[in-house]
């Protein structure tokens, strides 16, 4: 079965850092787009950063130039450098990743159980 977990949220003041990161397991046969999604209180789940295969990263024009998106093919992990946070980032972050597992016959989309990220004032 397979799994996303994701690693690295965490409290930090106005201006800081965090790193996120998330680690793919079980029998997989290939790793299409991987990114990250947040959903702060009341509002929906939305789009943080997406990077494909290949490497090519797309992000929300609010993350742009703070935040960067990086993938392991190898290790089938895929993290978020989070830079210059603000408490406006402070919400749930979510684990993306479109997979092909051995037990199915086409890809579908998986998402870890999410990690809080706390940015105080």
């Amino acid at each position: 079965q397979v799994q996303l977990v994701e690693s690295g949220g965490g409290l930090v003041q106005a201006g800081g850092s965090l790193r996120l990161s998330c680690a793919t397991s079980g029998s997989i046969v290939s790793i299409y787009d991987m990114g990250w999604y947040r959903q702060a209180p009341g509002k929906q789940r939305e789009l943080v950063a997406l990077i494909t295969s290949g490497g090519r990263a797309n992000y929300a024009d609010s993350v742009e130039g703070r935040f960067k998106i990086s993938r392991d093919n190898a290790k089938r992990q895929v993290s978020l450098q989070m830079n210059s946070l603000n408490p406006v980032d402070t919400a749930v972050y979510y684990c993306y990743a479109r997979i092909w597992a051995r037990t199915t016959v086409t890809s579908s989309d998986y998402w870890g159980q999410g990690t809080q990220v706390t940015v105080s004032s």
